[in-house]
């Protein structure tokens, strides 16, 4: 059995939530696209992990492993599989052979460029963590691979191809000092001692043929998608995107499975109750036109802890917009959702669903394909009824008709709109913060 989790909205939408409440039925939980720009927190007996790079299923024990569609940063990895041993785990994760490494020009790199956009309308708002340029060079075909660390001297050819065009780049192109970032002999060194450490802890595997070898032997797989559908770099808002695809095609491409395995499993995509991004592009129901709605934009803020896993950046907010989600389902094809952070909108004056745009006189119900005309579009606001706070521990101990009369009629909406079935809803950070309603693992 399979089960691939996809983000449905731009990101932040508590994957690592669900991933970890349904990860105990899992036994391999397999990150297929991304780097460490991404963020996921999971919360265990009270306790709160930070991860953005290993998989959220670390915390309980399964196998965590890295794709080849990741792109992947040791210094990050490690730090992440040190601190979680520090506090009493230990964390199984493998790496991809095929998966390219972020190497310390790539961070340069980014950083560089995104200054050197910061005077137009091109800024993306990266992290700053050298996914784009790791990606640039995949493409490329002049990346660093994680089977490269594994031998010295192939890891040293390829450094010294690539490196001095990145030491040009930064001082012909730019102008600018090149560093450390472009020392071949250093960078040698460390990511020679860095193929060790993954050879004696035999963290490189082919990662296609590891995972059939898991799956013929009965074990259940669960795919993880970093970020959302909205900045997949071919179905999102170009150039407002990553460097990869967090739709559910990635999930083949990205481990090495045929598409048949995850079009035969489930696909679920995971919403937030309403809608936040960190970065630049267009948000057709962003709260911003006036002060009442920048005063409700700062409260749902605060109270959604809508500051990024991996900035702290405070995230801009929305309310959720149903032509993006009908999108998001159209090119997953999800057979079920959850919705996080319904306790979010407990006890507002208003809650809206942005249920269509207009655009030139016209209602859709569906994205353009260019991200210029969404960006002019209108939202068609849909207004429900209210709901007051509740006890939402006794909520989730009750289930699902313990939910106020008024939200349950605004999740029922959702899934009557995109026609999947609702399988959890999230009224907090926890595991034990989840209404169970289906456990996509269930045959």
């Amino acid at each position: 059995m399979t089960v691939t989790i996809v983000g449905s909205q731009l990101g932040d939408e508590g994957k690592g939530a669900l991933v970890d409440l349904w990860g105990g039925d899992a036994d391999i939980v397999v990150r297929y696209q991304g780097g460490d720009n991404a963020g996921h927190t999971v919360v265990e007996d009270g306790e709160e992990y930070k991860l953005s790079l290993v998989p959220s299923g670390a915390v309980r024990d399964k196998v965590g492993v890295l794709g080849n569609g990741c792109v992947i940063n040791p210094r990050t990895l490690f730090s992440e599989i040190d601190d979680l041993r520090e506090r009493g785990l230990d964390p199984d994760v493998r790496l991809a052979k095929r998966a390219h490494v972020i190497m310390p020009y790539h961070r340069r790199l980014d950083n560089i460029e995104e200054e050197a956009k910061a005077d137009s309308d091109l800024t993306v708002g990266t992290t700053g963590r050298g996914i784009g340029p790791t990606y640039e060079d995949k493409a490329g075909r002049r990346g660093i691979r994680v089977g490269d660390l594994l031998d010295p001297d192939v890891l040293r050819q390829r450094l010294e191809y690539v490196v001095p065009q990145k030491k040009a780049l930064i001082e012909d192109v730019y102008g600018l000092e090149a560093g450390e970032e472009c020392d071949v002999e250093a960078l040698v060194e460390e990511f020679t001692e860095i193929g060790r450490r993954l050879r004696e802890d035999d963290m490189a595997v082919n990662c296609g043929d590891f995972l059939a070898e898991r799956r013929e032997a009965g074990d259940n797989v669960m795919f993880e998608g970093a970020q959302g559908t909205l900045i997949d770099i071919d179905h999102g808002s170009y150039p407002y995107v990553t460097s990869s695809n967090p739709t559910a095609g990635g999930a083949a491409t990205g481990t090495g499975v045929g598409p048949t395995v995850v079009g035969q499993g489930e696909v679920v995509g995971i919403v937030k109750a309403y809608l936040s991004r960190v970065g630049e592009g267009p948000m057709p129901t962003e709260l911003k036109d006036d002060d009442r709605e920048e005063e409700l934009a700062d409260f749902i803020r605060e109270k959604g802890g809508e500051f990024g896993t991996v900035t702290g950046r405070p995230r801009r907010i929305g309310w959720l917009d149903m032509p993006m989600l009908r999108h998001a389902a159209r090119v997953s094809g999800f057979t079920g959702i959850a919705v996080n952070h319904l306790d979010v909108l407990a006890g507002l004056d208003e809650v809206k669903v942005g249920h269509a745009y207009e655009l030139e006189g016209d209602e859709r119900l569906t994205m353009p394909a260019t991200t210029e005309r969404w960006g002019e579009c209108e939202p068609v606001l849909k207004g429900f009824d209210t709901w007051p706070e509740v006890d939402w521990a006794a909520v989730t101990e009750e289930g699902y008709e313990a939910i106020p009369d008024a939200a349950q009629d605004y999740l029922e909406y959702l899934s009557d709109e995109i026609d999947v079935p609702i399988y959890a809803v999230g009224v907090g950070p926890g595991r034990e913060q989840t209404v169970h309603i289906e456990n996509p693992f269930d045959d």
